[in-house]
């Protein structure tokens, strides 16, 4: 187990580097002069020229390269803000915590509303309630965020004036994010976890049990459950990576102060650092939820511990043959 657990952690630090490398090479190549932007027309090309050259941005690439990926990953500064002139760490522990609660209320949420309506669907196939929660499962999946928060603003802020429309404060400004946020979570999760639980019904243990006079409720619940619950649980650390990279849309939408604002600022402003910083936290945070749903999964799943016990004891074995 210790050696798939490395493995993981292994292609989560490659991952992390080639997100980096991809992402700054596309912010070089993007048209665009961030000290023409800065200093605005009324600058001349040698202050532009002598402001770029204090930032770096002359450099060749390579150098500009080797230069962000040494201050990233060995010294751990993610830079300063061009526009804001601050630290992007100082507003990253600003702003962060705001985003991984977002998008664990999200992912919570959607789970605990899409996995229940699944199973009621694949218990009660195929009847009205299945039909039509499938119905609504597949208008969240198609609609998107965007639309459906300002649906949300134009209903409860205009026109009913419950909620806020926009800002950050107390849970009145949280409920309209979350809830647009979970839709589509919620619609994925009861749609794989009806076709899981259907899969499992169909079983050989389940009939099993079934005949040996288990009642219904220990059938579903000790045999049936457990046993569908291993692809959902797959599909719960999509769901919290869908809910963080779709904080970017939410956010922009309600102004909601988190990541996602921050990133969109800096894509306006071409303020490299910030944009190049944003997209590499959110990388790093959806790996490391995959990280951690595939550890749960190889601990859940049997046919990965076995895996990996065989490898180990084909190894040891051939190595006691090679010394005799």
């Amino acid at each position: 187990m210790s050696r798939y657990v490395l493995k993981r952690l292994g292609w989560l630090i490659l991952t992390t580097i080639v997100v980096a490398i991809i992402i700054f090479t596309i912010m070089y190549f993007v048209p665009g002069d961030p000290g023409r932007l800065i200093l605005g027309n009324t600058a001349t090309e040698e202050e532009i020229l002598a402001y770029d050259e204090a930032l770096g941005l002359n450099d060749p690439f390579l150098i500009q390269l080797g230069r962000y990926l040494k201050e990233t990953f060995l010294e751990f500064d993610l830079g300063t803000s061009y526009v804001f002139k601050v630290p992007v760490m100082q507003e990253f522990a600003e702003r962060l915590p705001r985003t991984l609660i977002l998008g664990l209320l999200c992912m919570v949420i959607s789970a605990a509303i899409g996995i229940p309506l699944g199973v009621v669907c694949a218990l009660k196939r195929n009847s009205l309630v299945d039909h039509g929660a499938m119905i609504l499962a597949m208008a969240g999946v198609s609609v998107p965020q965007f639309w459906l928060a300002l649906l949300m603003v134009i209903l409860f802020s205009v026109n009913l004036g419950w909620l806020p429309p926009y800002g950050f404060g107390g849970i009145e400004y949280w409920i309209m994010p979350v809830i647009a946020g979970s839709v589509g979570g919620i619609a994925m999760n009861a749609r794989q976890t009806r076709s899981a639980v259907l899969e499992t019904i169909r079983a050989d243990f389940v009939t099993t049990a079934r005949a040996k006079g288990l009642s219904e409720n220990k059938v579903i619940y000790k045999h049936m459950l457990p046993n569908a619950m291993i692809p959902i649980i797959n599909l719960l650390g999509g769901t919290f990576a869908m809910a963080i990279g779709g904080t970017v849309v939410i956010e922009s939408v309600f102004q909601f102060p988190g990541i996602g604002t921050y990133m969109l600022t800096g894509i306006n402003q071409r303020d490299y650092p910030v944009v190049r910083s944003c997209i590499l936290i959110l990388a790093i945070f959806s790996t490391v939820a995959m990280l951690l749903v595939d550890l749960v999964y190889a601990y859940l799943d049997p046919r990965i511990k076995a895996q990996y016990v065989n490898a180990s004891s084909k190894k040891l074995k051939k190595k006691e043959g090679e010394s005799k």
